[in-house]
């Protein structure tokens, strides 16, 4: 079992990591600023993740703890949605980084596309009424999401951040909706 002094200066690399990547981006981050940044040798960031790549997959993990949709009625499936997504957004900023790297570095763009398939993509599979449909209609929703992230948290477009989560929802629950539930166009 790691010592505390171990799992102290595992949690502090991955913190400064966080931050690094999302202020810099994957390729500018450095291991030496990431361990200047942590208060630590970066012979320690390598001992720990081997390499950036392997620090960038720990720092950049991300559950996205979708909400439980079986007893939810098939109609409030998008309100219920949206408002996760906003609540994981403004909660997490790991989110906001891999978001910031995934648009600009094939590394990140690969993580985010490996959580949404893996996390999100089932989710949608049981409640399309055609779960072969299920990848597009996925893909639809993370349009409006990641979207809504973008303007919202990233780039912070004025009229989007001044949205309040309730007008959000409103807006967006009816389109999560009919790409998940509604009968092929």
């Amino acid at each position: 079992m790691p010592s505390s002094r171990s799992e102290s200066t595992r949690a502090a690399i991955l913190d400064a990591a966080r931050e690094r990547f999302a202020a810099d981006g994957y390729e500018r981050a450095t291991i030496r600023a990431i361990a200047r940044d942590a208060s630590i040798d970066p012979s320690m960031v390598m001992r720990y993740y081997g390499n950036k790549e392997g620090l960038f997959a720990a720092a950049m993990t991300v559950d996205l703890a979708l909400p439980d949709l079986t007893g939810l009625p098939r109609e409030d499936v998008g309100r219920a949605l949206v408002s996760h997504f906003l609540a994981r957004w403004e909660e997490d900023e790991v989110l906001t980084a891999l978001l910031r790297v995934g648009v600009t570095n094939q590394a990140g763009a690969k993580r985010m596309q490996g959580i949404f398939r893996d996390q999100f993509l089932p989710v949608a599979q049981r409640v399309c009424p055609d779960p072969e449909q299920a990848p597009a209609r996925a893909a639809l929703v993370a349009t409006q999401v990641l979207g809504l992230a973008l303007t919202r948290y990233v780039l912070r477009f004025p009229p989007t951040v001044a949205l309040h989560r309730e007008e959000v929802v409103a807006w967006l629950a009816p389109t999560l909706q009919r790409y998940l539930t509604a009968p092929n166009p």
